[in-house]
C-alpha cells in the first residue's frame, strides 16, 4: 500500500518534469543531471523544513486568526524559507555546471529542483493522511504539485536572465521576489479561506483564477525561453 501511495505522490511531479524536459528544442540535458537536480530538490525540502521549524519555534509564525496572520504565515512561514532553500540548491547545482549552456536550461533545472521538493512534500502529505490518501492525492495532483512548478519556472527564467546578462543589476532580485510573491499569494489565498469560512468560497474562486493566470505566465515564460535558446549561446559564469 505504501508503495502505491508513494507512486501516486511522485507521479504528478514526474509528469511535469517530463513536460518541461521535452520542451527543450535544442540540446536536452543529460538524464544524470536531471536526476541530480531532482535530488537537490529533495534536499531543499529538508532545508526548508528546518528553517520553518526554527521560524515557528521562535514564535515568528503561529496559529492565524485573521487574514493578516494568514498572509504572514503564507509568506514568512512558507514562501520565503521554501523558495530560499530551492534557490540555494539551484545555485549550488548550476554555479559550475558545464551543461547549463542555454537559456532554457535554467527553467529545466529549476523545475527539476522544484518538483523534487514538491514530490517529497506530496509523499509526506499522503503518508500523513494514509486512511484517506486517495481523497488527498487528487486535489494535490491538481494544484499542490503544479503550483510549485510555476514558482520554479519563474525562478529558472530569472536565473537564466541573470546568467546570460539579459537582466540589469537593479532587477536581479526578481529571481527570489517573483517566486516568493507567487508562492505567498498561492498559499495565502487558501489560508485566508480557512480563517474566513464566510468568504471562503469567494477566496477559493480567486485562488482558481490566480492559478489560471499563473499557468498562463508559466507557459509564456517557457515558450519565450524555448524560442530564445540556442546551442551557440555563451554562458558568462
Amino acid at each position: 500500500m505504501q508503495y502505491l501511495i508513494i507512486f501516486a505522490a511522485i507521479l504528478p511531479a514526474f509528469a511535469l518534469v517530463i513536460y518541461v524536459y521535452l520542451r527543450d528544442k535544442y540540446e536536452r540535458e543529460p538524464l544524470s543531471q536531471v536526476l541530480k537536480a531532482v535530488g537537490y530538490g529533495v534536499i531543499s525540502a529538508g532545508i526548508a523544513y528546518v528553517l520553518e521549524v526554527i521560524i515557528g519555534g521562535m514564535g515568528i509564525t503561529g496559529q492565524a486568526a485573521t487574514w493578516v496572520g494568514a498572509l504572514w504565515n503564507a509568506f514568512v512561514g512558507a514562501a520565503i524559507p521554501e523558495e530560499a532553500a530551492k534557490l540555494l540548491m539551484l545555485w549550488l547545482l548550476l554555479r559550475h555546471n558545464p551543461h547549463f549552456d542555454e537559456r532554457f536550461d535554467g527553467i529545466v533545472y529549476a523545475c527539476c529542483v522544484g518538483m523534487g521538493f514538491a514530490g517529497t512534500e506530496n509523499i509526506l502529505y499522503l503518508l500523513g493522511n494514509i486512511d484517506s490518501w486517495q481523497m488527498v492525492a487528487v486535489p494535490r495532483a491538481t494544484f499542490a504539485v503544479p503550483g510549485p512548478s510555476f514558482f520554479a519556472v519563474a525562478m529558472g527564467y530569472f536565473y537564466s536572465q541573470i546568467s546570460f546578462r539579459d537582466l540589469p543589476a537593479h532587477k536581479q532580485s526578481r529571481i527570489f521576489i517573483v517566486p516568493v510573491l507567487l508562492h505567498g499569494c498561492y498559499d495565502g489565498l487558501l489560508m485566508m479561506a480557512e480563517v474566513s469560512p464566510i468568504l471562503g468560497g469567494a477566496l477559493v474562486l480567486i485562488f482558481y483564477v490566480f492559478c489560471f493566470q499563473m499557468f498562463k505566465y508559466g507557459r509564456r515564460r517557457i515558450r519565450e525561453q524555448a524560442e530564445q535558446s540556442n546551442p551557440d549561446n555563451i554562458k558568462f559564469f
